[in-house]
């Protein structure tokens, strides 16, 4: 069974402001399923669509995860008719000490958020955390895409 072994942190965004970023891909996703053990999510990128499936293990950090790539006009269409509480993010994949790191900068609901994930070998494996980030939250579910579709980060503020 493939797995997803991955750290969320929450990104200082006085710091962030200020970086040189790549350019950032826009992400529309949804839940077909969406359980505290199980997802189902369908994503549309700029030029791709994906359905992943996802469980969950007693380490927040290490998920099941299959992933699918689909045409971008079929992922829309599950979007659309099979979806609800779709969150809307621009992803910058940003190299950093030989260590690829994900930023979402969210939109709509989750505006003002800016979570950064990497994703990992192993859960042992080494890497360095650059300046721009604040602290972990890779424990705290309210963090996960699926909870942020149905308690937005505006009702937390």
């Amino acid at each position: 069974m493939p797995f997803e072994i991955e750290r969320k942190y929450l990104v200082k965004k006085d710091l962030w402001s200020t970086l040189a970023k790549p350019q950032g891909e826009y992400y529309r996703q949804g839940y077909i399923v969406n359980e505290k053990a199980k997802t189902v999510r369908v994503r549309a990128t700029e030029n791709k669509g994906f359905l992943t499936i996802k469980g969950k293990t007693d380490n927040p950090a290490i998920k099941p995860e299959y992933e699918y790539q689909i045409p971008k006009s079929e992922a829309i269409e599950l979007l659309k008719g099979f979806t609800e509480n779709n969150i809307e993010k621009t992803r910058y994949k940003v190299n950093y000490e030989g260590k690829t790191w994900e930023i979402d900068v969210f939109h709509g609901d989750n505006q003002g958020l800016i979570v950064a994930e990497i994703e990992l070998h192993s859960i042992e494996e080494w890497y360095k955390i650059p300046d721009w980030i604040d602290y972990e939250v890779t424990h705290e579910d309210q963090y996960f895409n699926a909870n942020l579709s149905k308690n937005p980060f505006k009702n937390w503020i």
